[in-house]
């Protein structure tokens, strides 16, 4: 649950813990409460008004309550501005106080509001532990604001953040795919959700031979692709968002050093970043249908797990030569966007913590984009500065395919160099948004289609507006998308 948000004219003169919001100026507003102890923190630190703007500030009144003040530049990038308000937020919460006052002022009031509460109910909102759980966040008081309307929409944004990180968060042992399908399908009878499972034994029968080979090597036999499905009459565009769910990667035979296979228990964040668009965007009653597709399986090491040198084929036809067996999300992902495809949605989105390569090319500060259509790449780069979740695009060029070229099969899973490791990942997963068993697959159409590899999915200290590690990245650029479907 998130904070309870109040609007009041004033804040209470009982606050424990203030956050004051000011527009960068040229001088302290006569009106800034508490202004004569502002000024005797910034003198004391040697922080001139100019530097004002980067860094936030905090200090005791005579009564021992917590004050903080930012002054943000609301015309710099939306990045900047949630970095800078999530810094200031952040020395109340701190504290972990059950309730906080924000206070906003200037031209700017509303734009700051909107983006202090966002913070305040995605760093305040209580995630899973093991420890002792600090107190979550109860209640905002917000002064300043003149529009109350937008927060609506701003807090199921908030709620899908936070159920995207949690259940990144949780541990493998408490999210196996089994966990995870009683979830899921408990979330779906909540919000209304058409809900369908197809289980191993089903894909099996079906010829899904890419993602089964993954599957197999796990003695559970729990995996599955589950399809959701979220519909307004009065939506006339279709978006299907495909999300890699591996509940845990070893690499399989080509198992992972201990290094490496520390925290694979984040491989499904994809999934779950699909999950809290659909929550958010149910939640806001957007015009938009929407099909979220979920590829949920783990990576195990089996005698019964594929190899190295294995031929499978997958649900459209292809027939792929296995290189690698840690690299499965783009096997599990390529029956996935099959069934995606076939409904022929307007756009498909596949979100997926896929390649090594992508997080050395941008680190974790970024998460890279790679598509079909041009315009639709531009619409993604666009929507990630709106957002504040940021996105490179990066080439799909026709040149880069004969590295994936096979002497058994119709395409390489992988190369084994790893060399532009993101973008070839892209090109096989291409492969797979046709049908080559259709009766006219030479027809069929390639839908728009946009892959996002999700490298700042967990960012160490923070990213943004998000002041922990992992960062729900890609639920609200999902949100801000599809505002341009």
């Amino acid at each position: 649950m998130l904070a309870q948000l109040d609007f009041e004219l004033a804040a209470p003169a009982t606050a424990t813990h203030c956050l004051v919001l000011l527009p960068k100026q040229a001088a302290l507003p006569e009106n800034v409460p508490q202004r004569a102890l502002l000024a005797a923190v910034l003198k004391r630190r040697n922080i001139k008004l100019s530097e004002f703007a980067n860094t936030p500030v905090a200090a005791n009144t005579a009564d021992g309550r917590l004050m903080a003040w930012a002054m943000v530049d609301t015309t710099a990038a939306v990045f900047a501005q949630q970095t800078q308000v999530r810094k200031a937020v952040q020395l109340l919460l701190d504290e972990h106080p059950s309730k906080i006052v924000l206070e906003v002022y200037g031209e700017s009031a509303q734009q700051l509001a909107e983006c202090a509460v966002y913070a305040a109910w995605v760093n305040g909102a209580a995630l899973p532990t093991h420890k002792e759980a600090p107190k979550a966040l109860k209640k905002i008081v917000l002064c300043g604001a003149t529009d109350e309307s937008v927060f609506a929409a701003l807090q199921a944004q908030a709620e899908g953040n936070v159920l995207c990180r949690t259940l990144t968060m949780l541990p493998p042992n408490e999210l196996t795919p089994q966990d995870y399908r009683k979830r899921i399908k408990k979330l779906a009878k909540a919000q209304g959700w058409a809900h369908e499972e197809f289980d191993l034994k089903t894909l099996r029968k079906m010829g899904a031979g890419a993602f089964v080979a993954v599957a197999q090597g796990s003695s559970e036999g729990d995996a599955a692709i589950v399809h959701l499905s979220y519909r307004l009459e009065s939506a006339e565009k279709t978006v299907s968002l495909v999300g890699k769910g591996i509940c845990f990667d070893t690499g399989g035979h080509n198992l992972k050093p201990a290094r490496y296979m520390q925290g694979m228990h984040e491989d499904m964040n994809g999934s779950a970043v699909c999950l809290g668009i659909l929550l958010a965007a149910t939640q806001q009653k957007r015009a938009v249908n929407l099909d979220c597709w979920l590829a949920i399986a783990q990576n195990h090491i089996s005698p019964l797990a594929y190899k190295q040198s294995d031929v499978v084929t997958a649900l459209n036809g292809t027939s792929i030569e296995v290189m690698h067996t840690d690299a499965e999300g783009r096997m599990v992902l390529a029956d996935t966007l099959t069934l995606a495809a076939r409904m022929l949605p307007d756009l498909l989105i596949d979100f997926a913590t896929l390649t090594g390569s992508m997080a050395v090319a941008l680190g974790a500060r970024y998460s890279g984009v790679l598509g079909n259509d041009a315009a639709r790449l531009q619409q993604a780069v666009a929507a990630g500065q709106a957002s504040g979740e940021r996105l490179c695009a990066f080439p799909l060029d026709e040149d880069y395919e004969p590295a994936l070229d096979s002497k058994v099969a119709d395409i390489k899973q992988c190369t084994l160099d790893g060399e532009a490791d993101h973008i070839l990942a892209a090109r096989f997963l291409k492969r797979f948004l046709t049908d080559k068993k259709a009766e006219d697959a030479k027809a069929t159409p390639e839908v728009p289609w946009l892959h996002i590899d999700l490298s700042a999915s967990r960012c160490e200290g923070g990213l943004g507006i998000i002041a922990g590690d992992v960062t729900g990245f890609g639920v609200a650029w999902g949100l801000s998308m599809l505002g341009s479907v």
